[in-house]
């Protein structure tokens, strides 16, 4: 199942990059040398086939179709994003109120002794 998931996406990729039209005019090519060199010399055939003023019907189906997919791919589309709000609001929280403990303060109290005696010692 693996290799098969594998393939089909390497199917999808060739096709959505339009290997399948080198793919046919690959084909195309091969069968107008063959046809060609039947009645001519191989140069001659060559020449014929790349010339472009022989197409079979093959290669101008793939030219139709490339003409297709790049009018296609011309088309613009215009991406409007369309927000709710026109204008950025910015929320802020209210900020708390600030206060300045005394030292009389029952909050400060707890950290007016001293220090307890010194650090135990490890041997």
């Amino acid at each position: 199942m693996f290799k098969s998931s594998k393939a089909f996406l390497g199917l999808t990729l060739a096709v959505a990059l339009g290997a399948h039209w080198l793919l046919l005019q690959s084909v195309a090519w091969v069968g107008m040398l063959v046809t060609y060199s039947q009645t001519a010399l191989l140069t001659e055939a060559i020449s014929m086939t790349f010339d472009g003023e022989h197409p079979c019907k093959l290669c101008l189906v793939v030219k139709e179709g490339k003409r297709a997919e790049s009018k296609q791919a011309l088309v613009k589309f215009e991406v409007k994003l369309d927000f709710l709000c026109s204008e950025p609001v910015a929320f802020l929280p209210p900020s708390l109120p600030f206060t300045l403990l005394s030292a009389d303060s029952i909050f400060s109290s707890a950290r007016c002794e001293a220090p307890p005696g010194p650090p135990p010692r490890f041997v």
